[in-house]
C-alpha cells in the first residue's frame, strides 16, 4: 500500500523561466486541495542541503501568478553533485517530515531529482526552461514568453538599424538547442538564422543570403544566431570579410528570461503544477510531466531523460523559402 501523502517540498532549479511562479502557485494550492502541506525549498537543490526552506500557503502564492523568475530563488549545486550532498538532502527530507519533492526546472534538475529518486525520496519533475530542450515534452514553461520578449527586441532593433542600412547580428539565447533561435528568426523575417542542429555553410547560410536579399532590393540584413553555434561576433567577422559590410552585434542574453510570463505560460504552468500534485497523490511517483499534442502525460524520469527532441526542419524549410521568395 501507498505511503499517503502528507507534506511535499516544491524548489526550482537550473536557470529561470518565466512561468516558474505560476507552477509554483498551482502546486501549492494543488496540493492544499488534496490536504497536503507544501515546504518550498529556496535555492534549488543546494536549498534542500542547507535546510533553506519556507512553508507555502494559498495566502502566501497569491500574487506570483503573473511575477517573472521565481520567489523560490534558484542556484547550481556542485555538492549536490556528490553523495555526500546527496545524504545531506535526503537528512533535509527527514527533518521535515517532506515524503516527496516536486522540482520545476531542466534537464540538470531533472538528473537531480533523479539520483534523489534512487536514494529513496520520491520526486515529480515539470519542465521550465526557455530553452524548450527537454526531450519528453513538446512544450517547457517558459519558451513562448522568452521568445516574445526577443521578438519585441528585434523588432525596436530593426527600426535603427534599417535608418542606418546596416547588417544586425543578433544572439539568442537556448544553449545547445536552436528551437528560440529558429522561431523567432521565422517571426521577425530573419535574412538568416544559425543554428545548432544545422552544421554552418558559410557561402550558403550567410554570404549568399545577404548577397540575395541585396539584390532583391533590401538595405538591412537581420542575422540571428543561437548561443550553441557560437560566438556572435565571429559571426560578424565572417560576414565582414565576406561581404564587406560591417555588421552591428547584440547579445540579448537574460533580458529573454526576465518579465512577466505570458498567457501560454501561465496556463500551461498552472496544469502542470496542477497535474504534478495529482500524480503524487495517486502514487504516480518518480516521473516528469509534459505535454503531448496539447495533453498533459507522465513518463518515467529514466525513460524521459533518455529521451531526445529533434529540432523541426521543416520550419528551417520554410525560412528559406521566405529568404528566397524576396529575390524574385
Amino acid at each position: 500500500m501507498e505511503k499517503k501523502m502528507k507534506r511535499i517540498g516544491v524548489l526550482t532549479s537550473g536557470g529561470d523561466a518565466p512561468g516558474m511562479n505560476a507552477a509554483v502557485r498551482a502546486v501549492v494550492r494543488t496540493a492544499h486541495s488534496y490536504g497536503m502541506e507544501c515546504i518550498g525549498i529556496r535555492r534549488g537543490w543546494q536549498g534542500l542541503i542547507n535546510s533553506d526552506f519556507t512553508v507555502l500557503t494559498s495566502q502566501s502564492v497569491s500574487r506570483i501568478l503573473s511575477r517573472g523568475g521565481t520567489i523560490l530563488y534558484t542556484a547550481r549545486s556542485e555538492d549536490f553533485m556528490t553523495e555526500k550532498g546527496r545524504q545531506k538532502a535526503v537528512a533535509t527530507c527527514k527533518m521535515l517530515g517532506i515524503d516527496g519533492i516536486i522540482a520545476i526546472g531542466g534537464d540538470g534538475t531533472f538528473r537531480g531529482a533523479l539520483e534523489l529518486s534512487r536514494l529513496g525520496v520520491p520526486v515529480v519533475g515539470v519542465p521550465a526552461t526557455i530553452d524548450n530542450d527537454i526531450g519528453c515534452s513538446n512544450y517547457t514553461i517558459g519558451f513562448d514568453s522568452a521568445c516574445n520578449t526577443a521578438i519585441e527586441c528585434i523588432d525596436k532593433l530593426r527600426d535603427t538599424m534599417q535608418s542606418h542600412e546596416r547588417c544586425s547580428v543578433v544572439e539568442v539565447m537556448g544553449r545547445n538547442a536552436g528551437f528560440l533561435a529558429l522561431y523567432v528568426g521565422i517571426a521577425v523575417g530573419a535574412t538568416a538564422v544559425l543554428v545548432p542542429e544545422r552544421e554552418l555553410d558559410v557561402q550558403k547560410d550567410l554570404i549568399e543570403r545577404i548577397q540575395n536579399a541585396r539584390l532583391a532590393g533590401n538595405t538591412h540584413f537581420m542575422v540571428v544566431v543561437a548561443e550553441g553555434v557560437g560566438n556572435a561576433y565571429d559571426i560578424a567577422k565572417i560576414i565582414k570579410d565576406g561581404v564587406g559590410i560591417d555588421p552591428r552585434v547584440t547579445v540579448l542574453g537574460h533580458i529573454q528570461r526576465g518579465g512577466s510570463p505570458n498567457g501560454r505560460d501561465r496556463e500551461t504552468a498552472t496544469r502542470m503544477g496542477y497535474y504534478a500534485v495529482k500524480a503524487m497523490a495517486e502514487g504516480k511517483l518518480n516521473v516528469i510531466i509534459g505535454t503531448k499534442e496539447g495533453s498533459i502525460v507522465d513518463i518515467p524520469i529514466e525513460e524521459a531523460l533518455q529521451m531526445k527532441k529533434s529540432l523541426q526542419m521543416d520550419r528551417y524549410q520554410i525560412l528559406e523559402t521566405m529568404a528566397y521568395a524576396s529575390k524574385l
